[in-house]
């Protein structure tokens, strides 16, 4: 198999974890498959660039000298809010050769203001999806999966996520046993599905200003297999359903059925993740009732059954 160059786009302000990331999966794959992957970094002219957190990165090599890549990596940080024109003009000439164009975070921006977005589906850090919509309407911007894949281009959410699409690129390349060699080197799981949510369902609504709210909000987390009806969770906050329902929405921004479908999901998830529980078992625990119940939440919300899920998501055993 031919060697693959990882090269890896470095300038002033970038976010350190969307290049270190990445960079130690490529690394720990080639590691284990010698030859496999040549990674290589590179700014403007050469010179060490300081991240936004103040560490000092040291390029390889000037983008000028850049050997062509089969994989072009562009990190976010701050560095992207004023990028240099240079930086720009250099990835709408160089963007289209790389046979896997990626970026991590708000290097969405980037790719979008050299004009390699345009038409196409694409993600970023959910607190700067909005911002690339209306900077860039041409792109089809996603807000909620962690990375999206349209063709040769590969986008990523915020920090952690660029790791999530390294190791499904990975994967691609090298198959699943090297990835999750690599995932349990560096203590993550292998992997987060990409069509999975930038938030937890905690974190994709909002926390309830009132106290009884709260408390029932906490208590969907950690009670997913009990009776989470409106009608139930409202004699829990002591209100009548209608102003319960009225009331859980207008704090948290979502309705007490999508929390709790939410919640109940993120559990069955972290179960087939995380355990030999069977199928059966786990949709009662997490409040389905039925394996057909939880098959159908699954297939609507993720596209996949719980069984296809686990086979693809769960870590193998270390023997």
């Amino acid at each position: 198999m031919a060697q693959r160059t990882v090269l890896v786009v470095l300038f002033d302000d970038v976010q350190s974890l969307d290049v270190t990331g990445p960079v130690e999966v490529f690394a720990g794959a080639e590691k284990h498959t010698p030859g496999m992957y040549r990674i290589r970094t590179a700014s403007l002219d050469g010179r060490p660039v300081r991240t936004s957190s103040g560490l000092a990165l040291v390029p390889d090599l000037a983008l000028a000298a850049a050997p062509e890549p089969h994989t072009l990596l562009v990190p976010g940080g701050q560095g992207t809010r004023r990028p240099d024109p240079r930086l720009t003009d250099w990835l709408r000439r160089h963007g289209p050769r790389a046979r896997r164009l990626v970026s991590v975070c708000t290097g969405a921006a980037l790719l979008a203001a050299a004009g390699l977005l345009d038409g196409r589906r694409a993600t970023t850090h959910w607190a700067y999806c909005d911002k690339l919509a209306r900077d860039h309407p041409a792109v089809d911007v996603d807000p909620d999966p962690i990375y999206v894949r349209d063709g040769h281009i590969a986008t990523s959410a915020g920090v952690t996520s660029g790791i999530d699409l390294a190791l499904a690129l990975v994967e691609e390349d090298l198959g699943r046993d090297v990835a999750l060699t690599v995932a349990r080197h560096l203590v993550v799981f292998l992997r987060r599905p990409g069509n999975q949510s930038q938030f937890s369902a905690q974190l994709a609504a909002q926390t309830a200003r009132r106290e009884p709210l709260r408390e029932v909000q906490q208590w969907i987390t950690e009670h997913p297999g009990a009776d989470l009806s409106v009608g139930s969770l409202a004699a829990r906050a002591r209100l009548s359903p209608r102003h319960f329902a009225r009331a859980f929405q207008a704090e948290t921004g979502t309705t007490p059925g999508r929390y709790v479908d939410r919640v109940r999901l993120e559990h069955a998830r972290r179960l087939l993740e995380d355990t030999a529980d069977g199928v059966e078992e786990i949709s009662r625990a997490s409040g389905y009732g039925t394996p057909e119940a939880m098959r159908r939440a699954f297939l609507r919300a993720l596209g996949t059954s719980p069984a296809e899920y686990r086979r693809r998501f769960r870590p193998a055993p270390v023997h």
